[in-house]
C-alpha cells in the first residue's frame, strides 16, 4: 500500500504553521516517527502535511520559574544528556533510554508524543505523572489543558485538528526526590506491555510527596493515586512500598495486575535508591 497524496507545506514561520493548520485537516510532521507509518498504512489521511523542522524557535528547551519549558521541536535524545539538572533530569534520563532505538531518538520529538497519545508510550505517563501542563495554539489563541486531563483514550485527545501542542511544562522535582521507572516489554524497540513511573520526595525520612503513574490500568495513563496516600506521611520502608503496590493495583486494572504490582514496586525500590 502506497501513501495518498497529501500537500506538502514546508513552514518557515510559527505564523506560518498556524495558517496552515488553522482549517484542521493538516497533521503536523516533526520527527514523523508515527506519522509516516500511519501515512503509509493510509490510517492518517489529512490533506495537508506541515513541516514544522525549520521553525526553529520551536525547538526551545529553557527552565525558569521551577518549570521545564519543553517545544514541539525538541527531539527525544536531548533528554539523554545532562541538558536537564536535578531529579526531573533523572526521571528523564531514566524514561528516554525506553523510547524504540537510537534512530528514533534522534528523530523523534516529546510532544508529538504526547500528541500521538499511543496507550503504552512512555512520555504520556511521565507527564501525567509529574503533573504537567500543555499548551494548545490555534486559531482562536492558545489554551493550557493539564496533561492529566489531556489524553482521553487510546490515540485520543482534547486537541482539536486545528491546534498546535506550543509548549509542554514540566514542574522541576524539588530536592530530595527520587525518581523510578520499570517497564514489562516482548523485546526491543517496541512500546512496553505494562509500566510503572514514581517519583518520591523524602524530608526527614518521612515521605511529603509522591507520585505514581501506570500504563495500561486504563485506556491512557492514569496517576495512581491511591497508593501515593498510602506512601504520604510515612518512612520509605519495604512494607510501605509493598503497601503501595498493592493499593496501586486495586485500581481494577484490565491488563496483568500482578505485573503492575511488580513493577510499582521496583519502579519505588529504584526511587528509593535516589532519595
Amino acid at each position: 500500500m502506497t501513501a495518498a497524496a497529501v500537500d506538502y507545506v514546508a513552514a518557515g514561520s510559527y505564523d506560518e504553521v498556524r495558517a496552515a493548520l488553522a482549517d484542521g485537516d493538516a497533521s503536523v510532521l516533526a520527527g514523523g516517527q508515527s506519522l509516516v507509518h500511519d501515512l503509509a498504512r493510509r490510517t492518517a489521511l489529512p490533506r495537508r502535511l506541515v513541516d514544522i523542522n525549520r521553525v526553529t524557535e520551536l525547538a526551545t528547551l529553557t527552565e525558569t520559574d521551577g518549570v521545564l519549558r519543553v517545544g514541539p521541536l525538541v527531539r527525544h535524545r536531548v533528554f539523554e544528556s545532562s541538558a536537564v539538572g536535578g531529579a526531573l533530569g533523572d526521571l528523564l534520563r531514566l524514561v528516554v533510554r525506553n523510547i524504540g532505538h537510537p534512530p528514533v531518538r534522534a528523530r523523534g520529538t516529546m510532544l508529538g508524543s504526547l500528541a500521538y497519545a499511543h496507550p503504552a508510550a512512555e512520555w504520556p505517563v511521565m507527564a501525567v505523572t509529574v503533573g504537567a501542563d500543555i499548551d494548545l495554539t490555534g486559531p482562536d489563541g492558545t489554551r493550557t489543558v493539564a496533561a492529566e486531563r489531556f489524553f482521553t483514550g487510546p490515540f485520543t485527545t482534547v486537541r482539536r485538528p486545528e491546534e498546535l501542542l506550543a509548549e509542554v511544562r514540566l514542574p522541576v522535582l524539588p530536592a530530595g526526590t527520587g525518581t523510578g521507572y520499570a517497564e514489562d516489554r516482548r523485546g526491543p524497540g517496541i512500546y512496553p506491555e505494562a509500566a510503572v513511573l514514581a517519583a518520591v520526595t523524602v524530608v526527614d525520612d518521612v515521605i511529603t510527596a509522591a507520585a505514581i503513574g501506570l500504563v495500561n490500568a486504563g485506556p491512557c495513563p492514569i496517576r495512581a493515586r491511591q497508593a501515593e496516600r498510602v506512601l504520604i506521611g510515612t518512612s520509605f520502608s519495604d512494607s510501605a512500598i509493598i503497601a503501595a503496590a498493592d493499593a496501586a493495583v486495586r485500581l481494577d486494572a484490565e491488563f496483568a495486575p500482578h505485573a503492575l504490582r511488580a513493577l510499582t514496586r521496583r519502579a519505588l525500590t529504584q526511587a528509593r535508591e535516589g532519595t
